[in-house]
């Protein structure tokens, strides 16, 4: 009873790692002009909204970033103080993971290469990436960027989720320098 019960654990423990990796947050990665006084910006425009992904996923982006600048006091306008631009784009990536269909590893102490009977698994997915970019109207000078990765969700709502959970990350302590 017990070997099989350890049968089933390493079979399954592979499919739960993956299944994990799945819904995780998306990675976030922000860099700034500390030169960038961004207590003198009021208002934004967009010069150039997101390019990829469905036209819905596109409304979201820009609704989502309009709401979270406008939560920090900034306004939309023709010719604003900030440009503003963002791109989607993604990638297909591929994950082999293997697995024994025997328990435990070669070697000394369970360490050492996969036992004889190890079976590939590889699973493929799409991961999307949010690319937000600001630039100082007068200046023109790169003033802010923000890029957000994760895998892309094939139901609306844990993508929208994903999204929004993105944004949220991205502006968490927007605008550099504030509290």
């Amino acid at each position: 009873m017990n070997r099989r019960l350890l049968a089933l654990a390493a079979l399954a423990f592979p499919l739960l790692i993956s299944a994990c990796a799945t819904v995780s947050s998306p990675a976030v990665k922000i860099n700034f002009d500390p030169a960038a006084d961004f207590s003198r910006v009021r208002t934004y425009s967009w010069v150039a909204r997101p390019d990829g992904g469905t036209p819905l996923m596109q409304q979201r982006i820009v609704d989502g970033i309009d709401s979270r600048l406008q939560a920090k006091g900034w306004k939309l306008a023709t010719n604003g103080d900030m440009h503003v631009s963002a791109h989607v784009s993604a990638s297909e990536k591929e994950s082999i993971n293997s697995y024994s269909t025997r328990v435990g590893y070669l070697g000394w102490g369970g360490f050492g290469p996969p036992a004889p009977n190890s079976v590939p698994a590889a699973d493929t997915f799409e991961v999307g990436t949010l690319v937000i970019d600001m630039v100082n109207a007068q200046t023109k000078r790169s003033a802010w960027r923000g890029t957000a990765s994760g895998t892309v969700q094939e139901d609306p709502a844990k993508m929208n989720a994903l999204l929004q959970t993105a944004l949220d990350k991205l502006f968490a302590a927007f605008p550099p320098g504030s509290k």
